[in-house]
């Protein structure tokens, strides 16, 4: 399992290390050395003759006239190009030391590698004066570029302000960022490597799942169990219009490994149900009743409709349920409406599952505002309400307010109605089978991410719908494994 940090986290551990006895020009240094051979295996790989450092006159632009220096003391062809009028003290000692020319005019000619130096972390807002100038010259060049730490341009939480550097690489100094993961940022960061310069964090930084991780939550099953072994999940439908949710939704959670699937649906929703998912157990919705509160998880919401009557439902189990209840789409959106205030009053685990326009609604904010600020405003909703906030993006944010994790496991062709549904069945079922409701999250994102990419990989990003993604969770769980049987 990977980490990843806030620029915050990052700066506090450089702080640390400094105070702890290693010089910030060392720092320096050894960002700039490793900068220089990303630079220099990039040459011979794109068969470039020489590279084009563009650098500010912060702790970023040091990095590149370290790095510039040590090609060129390698024989290797570099120029800088610096607009800058004022430099950190470190940048302006670094820069004394590199013999080569520093051009201060963006030239007209084009360079076959440029190296981004511009900006570095810390970015709140579009690019200015002689920093957007030099943006705009790298993106216009059709170069191939190389970005110290993070794209100029790139905010905290991935968010790419205009103009802002699309990178083929980034080479990241110490620890991962959060913003070259999440929004923008994993489209315009390229491939990502981190350089090891010394420096750690003793904060806890967004777990960064892998194969292995997940795969640990599907043990070798043994031979002496049964369907009661593995629980039992329900899906509650209510009386929207989109009766096709809470079927995408059962459909997912009967490939989750759970026990028993039963689907629970309105009067008027119960005949399109008859032969549709055999697997499942199927009747109508009468009242809340033992069977439904015998259930191992419980997930609410899908295609459900925006009323009272949902939100008097939710309210009734978070008072009396007490398993894991997973809250998806119209459930959101009627908190939304009716008053969050009721998850602070339950007797269950609770999983939210929004998108971004969904979470801005139960924050009160603007989208905006939750793209520029996602993990915070996550980790604070999750603590302040006693829920695990799973939040959908190109990148999902999973959190418990302690805990935080992003999954990079996904594909484009998820940005489809339906996409939502499966992942709350799924969910669901993992949940039911005893999986706390932080770690099935986790589990459930990655899966479904991965039956996403498998199902660009057969049909391209356009067409697959949510069926082809729920066709293809048996096979994205196979894939969890197959680095063990190589």
């Amino acid at each position: 399992m990977k980490e990843s940090y806030s620029i915050a986290a990052m700066r506090a551990a450089d702080e640390r290390t400094i105070a702890n006895g290693t010089p910030s020009l060392t720092l320096m240094e050894r960002a700039g050395e490793a900068l220089a051979d990303a630079v220099q295996r990039a040459m011979a790989r794109v068969r470039a003759d020489e590279a084009l450092f563009v650098c500010g006159g912060g702790n970023n632009g040091g990095d590149g006239f370290v790095a510039a220096r040590i090609l060129s003391e390698r024989g290797i062809c570099v120029s800088v190009l610096c607009l800058a009028e004022k430099f950190s003290r470190d940048c302006l000692a670094v820069k004394a030391l590199y013999r080569g020319t520093v051009t201060e005019r963006i030239p007209r000619r084009r360079y076959p590698l440029i190296v981004d130096c511009v900006l570095g972390t810390g970015v709140t807002r579009a690019p200015e004066g002689n920093a957007k100038d030099l943006i705009s010259f790298i993106s216009s060049c059709g170069a191939y570029v190389i970005s110290a730490d993070i794209p100029s341009g790139l905010g905290e939480n991935g968010v790419a302000y205009e103009p802002h550097v699309t990178a083929n690489e980034t080479v990241c100094m110490g620890l991962l960022k959060n913003a070259l993961l999440l929004e923008e940022g994993a489209d315009v960061s390229g491939d990502v490597t981190v350089a090891k310069i010394g420096v750690s964090s003793d904060e806890r930084g967004a777990e960064i799942w892998e194969d292995g991780d997940v795969a640990a939550y599907f043990p070798k099953k043994k031979s002496c169990v049964n369907k009661g072994t593995f629980g039992s999940a329900c899906i509650l439908a209510g009386e929207g219009e989109y009766a096709g949710a809470p079927f995408l939704a059962a459909g997912a959670c009967l490939k989750s490994g759970v026990g028993y699937t039963k689907l629970i649906l309105s009067e008027s929703v119960f005949p399109h149900a008859i032969g549709k998912l055999p697997a499942c157990i199927v009747r109508k919705f009468r009242a809340i009743d033992e069977e439904i509160l015998s259930c191992s998880a419980l997930a609410v919401g899908m295609g459900a409709g925006v009323s009272e009557r949902l939100y008097g439902t939710l309210k009734e189990l978070l008072s009396v349920y007490r398993g894991t209840l997973v809250l998806d789409a119209d459930a959101l959106n009627t908190l939304s409406r009716y008053g969050a205030e009721i998850l602070k009053e339950k007797s269950c685990r609770v999983a939210i599952t929004p998108h971004l326009k969904e979470f801005a609604r139960l924050c009160n904010v603007g989208v905006a505002e939750v793209r520029n600020d996602s993990v915070a405003l996550a980790r604070e909703f999750a603590e302040r309400y006693g829920v695990v906030v799973l939040l959908k993006s190109n990148r999902s944010l999973i959190t418990d307010g302690a805990r935080t994790a992003i999954n990079v496991v996904g594909s484009p062709a998820l940005a489809k109605g339906g996409s939502g549904d499966a992942l709350a069945g799924f969910l669901a079922g993992t949940c039911a089978r005893g999986v706390p409701p932080f770690e099935a999250c986790c589990v459930s994102a990655y899966v479904c991410g991965r039956a996403g990419e498998i199902a660009a990989a057969d049909l391209g990003e356009y067409a697959p719908d949510a069926t082809d993604v729920i066709a293809r969770l048996p096979n994205a769980m196979k894939s969890l494994f197959s680095s063990e049987n190589a």
